[in-house]
This record gives structure tokens, C-alpha cells and sequence, in this order.
């Protein structure tokens, strides 16, 4: 199965929100857990992601933090904030009935 990114697109806000709510994590990161998770067929493009972290960080939902990391580059973590959680919640309500919605439109047959 192809995902397009049409489907995904304006929901990548609500997908980094769901990974901060499991741990503080940086870009890199989070786009491995998307791959993870989607059994390599969707990843985010760095412009996208880091787009939506200078959203999400602006709208007070997200914080950020660098990294004391002892090798290698200092990372920029992320957290998410008890906003970005309301958020979050807000936002998984809404794309359950969108999907029942969208479902109901497109296998149920008249």
C-alpha cells in the first residue's frame, strides 16, 4: 500500500505530537519512530519536519532544549507542553470521526 502524502499532510503536527507524548526526542529521531511505525513507507521530510517544529514551538505546544550529548553533534530535543497534550487529544478525537466519516463515505454503499 502507497500512502501519499496528501492523506498524511495536515496531519504532521498531530503524528510529532504523538511521538513527544511518549518521550522528548530530536528530528532525527522522530522521523526513524515514523518509519518505524509505518514499516518504512512514510517519512517526513526534513523541511517539514522542522517547519512544524517552529509551528508547534511558537504555538506553545512544543519546547525545545539542547542536548548535552558527550560525542558526536548537540542534538535539539523537543517536548511536548501540557498544551500540546490538550492538543493532541483534541486532535485524535477529531481524526476518529473524520475517519468514521470518511469510512462511511467511501465502503458503505447506498
Amino acid at each position: 500500500m502507497s500512502i501519499t502524502s496528501d492523506i498524511i499532510r495536515g496531519h504532521t503536527e498531530t503524528i510529532i505530537l504523538a511521538n513527544l507524548s511518549e518521550k522528548d526526542s530530536y528530528g532525527y529521531e522522530i522521523n526513524k519512530a515514523i518509519q518505524k511505525k509505518t514499516d518504512n513507507k512514510y517519512e517526513l521530510k526534513e523541511a517539514t519536519l522542522y517547519s512544524a517544529f517552529r509551528r508547534l514551538e511558537q504555538a506553545s505546544m512544543i519546547t525545545s532544549y539542547w542536548g548535552d550529548e558527550t560525542t558526536g553533534a548537540r542534538r535539539r530535543y523537543y517536548s511536548i507542553t501540557k498544551l500540546g497534550l490538550l492538543a493532541l487529544e483534541q486532535n485524535k478525537v477529531d481524526w476518529n470521526e473524520a475517519k468514521e466519516l470518511i469510512d462511511k463515505l467511501i465502503n458503505e454503499v447506498s
